[in-house]
């Protein structure tokens, strides 16, 4: 396991599911980051998704210390180097690319990239990476086809992302392979957009016991 996997893995500290989260407004940054933390995930994805999402994590960052804010859809250098100085303890990317890779060995950041296929997998292992994102996680083939990777690819972790729910994060968190998953299930937009912290609270409190004995 290499130093940035560690990294990753002490800043996830254990926690089953990391919030993905599209924040279309920005005033919602701040009070989502601290419901969720207060539920139990400290450690958040806030996409690339939309035009607010930088000032979202740079809100999060500064406002609430007890949040984990990475930053999420990030495509190429100049969106990581601008996560980063966001305040992003981590960054994650739907695939992997030559210069995301450049990018990322130049920074304390650690990347959590996506790989779907034998192959990628195999060449972000050959690259030094350890823990990877498996995106879309559902369309991919699902806790199935992860668990036929474990045998022959079983020094590589992953953090299955893409049609997880509450009601299938379970069939990922019991496999060998799999250190989180990744949702949104946790903060539904109807929620986030009404205010209902509360709400969300609880659901990321019930989300932070998920694998974990009773």
């Amino acid at each position: 396991m290499n130093k940035k996997t560690k990294a990753l893995l002490a800043l996830l500290d254990g926690q089953p599911v990391i919030p993905v989260l599209k924040i279309s407004d920005v005033a919602h940054a701040v009070p989502l980051a601290r419901a969720l933390a207060r539920g139990g995930l400290p450690a958040i994805e806030i996409t690339l998704r939309t035009g607010h999402a930088l000032e979202a994590i740079r809100r999060a960052a500064a406002e609430v210390p007890e949040a984990i804010v990475g930053a999420g859809t990030i495509l190429n250098p100049k969106q990581f180097e601008e996560a980063e100085k966001a305040g992003a303890k981590f960054i994650v990317s739907p695939g992997i690319t030559p210069a995301l890779l450049a990018e990322s060995a130049g920074s304390e950041v650690p990347l959590l990239p996506g790989a779907i296929t034998p192959g990628e997998i195999m060449a972000a292992r050959d690259a030094g990476l350890d823990f990877l994102k498996f995106f879309p996680a559902e369309q991919a083939g699902g806790a199935s086809f992860l668990k036929a990777l474990a045998s022959p690819i079983a020094d590589v972790i992953f953090c299955p992302t893409g049609g997880v729910s509450a009601k299938n994060a379970m069939d990922y968190l019991r496999l060998p392979n799999v250190a989180c998953v990744g949702g949104s299930w946790v903060a539904p937009d109807n929620m986030v957009n009404e205010g209902r912290w509360g709400e969300i609270e609880a659901l990321a409190r019930e989300a932070s016991t998920l694998g974990k004995p009773a």
